[in-house]
């Protein structure tokens, strides 16, 4: 990409592709374009290609999705899929009716099977069944990277998947009934902080296990690879995570040392777990170059001292 590139942002207010614009900005690139959902509705065909056919992007990160915890995925399977199929469908197609050199999709690595190897190889992919509690988002993100290689093979775009580890950080979703695990316990540790609780409940049983990315990290790397000569439409997918993991109690007892918290964590074992472990093999990002700078401690410190400084005079987390 040149500094002086166009280049499409989808889902800039996101997590995602907030980082994303920042890195961008941050390095020089003079002509990002970004709309927001009043501006631009992903989900409408029509309205998508007009603004392609107008705004002629040459390069697009594909970072507009519906997501949520596992509370979200569990209780809207058909809204997570067939949201992302829509938007993935017309910005992919749209993509190439206006001749984009370059594009990213943002995959997940909850689209691996539930009983997948550790650590997950991309090869690993539709060798079992996806975790019942996300199908609907975990459906539609295969069908997202299915698109993208099979545009590849039938007309010669140049499109790239990258399956992103759990992301966290500063402007993340915080609400309770559509977060991840990360930014949930955050607000729980706050809210207990401020309110002096005694104890903090953890859903299941606490074993199962994580990796975790900052979004900065994944800002990182996407920029790298849509910029890397080495990366193309021949690469395959790329996993992109830290290569570590840390079990769900563990990820509490570390923000309840950071938050300051005083009581107890009493696990809800009445809850599900979801997949036990989910730690990608990231030996094919590693060897192009890229690799995790922001450990687990710095950057649940940076996200929960953003999130008491952004939230301290409002009642959201009270």
């Amino acid at each position: 990409m040149q500094k002086t590139s166009k280049i499409y942002i989808s889902g800039h207010r996101g997590l995602v592709g907030s980082h994303l614009l920042q890195k961008l900005k941050d390095q020089g690139y003079e002509n990002i374009i970004t709309k927001t959902r009043v501006e631009l509705d992903l989900l409408n065909q029509a309205e998508v290609l007009k603004f392609f056919e107008k705004e002629k992007p040459d390069y697009v990160f594909l970072a507009a999705a519906k997501v949520g915890g596992i509370m979200a995925n569990m209780t809207q399977q058909g809204a997570f899929l067939y949201e992302n199929l829509q938007i993935q469908n017309n910005v992919i197609h749209s993509s190439y009716q206006t001749g984009v050199k370059k594009l990213l999709f943002l995959g997940s690595s909850c689209i691996y099977p539930r009983n997948c190897p550790q650590p997950m190889r991309e090869e690993y992919l539709m060798t079992g069944d996806v975790e019942p509690t996300n199908y609907g988002y975990a459906i539609a993100k295969i069908a997202g990277l299915k698109m993208c290689q099979a545009y590849n093979e039938q007309y010669g775009t140049n499109y790239i998947t990258v399956m992103p580890t759990n992301l966290y950080g500063p402007g993340d979703n915080f609400d309770p009934q559509g977060s991840h695990v990360l930014p949930a316990l955050i607000r729980k540790f706050a809210t207990a902080v401020k309110n002096g609780d005694k104890e903090i409940i953890l859903w299941g049983t606490g074993t199962p296990k994580r990796e975790f990315l900052h979004a900065k990290d994944l800002a990182d790397a996407c920029v790298f690879l849509l910029n890397s000569e080495n990366v193309n439409k021949d690469t395959g997918l790329i996993n992109i995570g830290v290569g570590a993991d840390i079990s769900i109690l563990e990820l509490a007892n570390l923000i309840k040392e950071i938050s300051g918290f005083q009581g107890n964590i009493v696990l809800d074992t009445s809850k599900p777990d979801g997949m036990m472990r989910k730690l990608l093999d990231v030996s094919k990002i590693s060897n192009l170059g890229w690799k995790a700078k922001i450990s687990i401690e710095e950057g649940i410190k940076d996200v929960y001292n953003w999130f008491i400084k952004t939230y301290k005079s409002n009642l959201f987390y009270l």
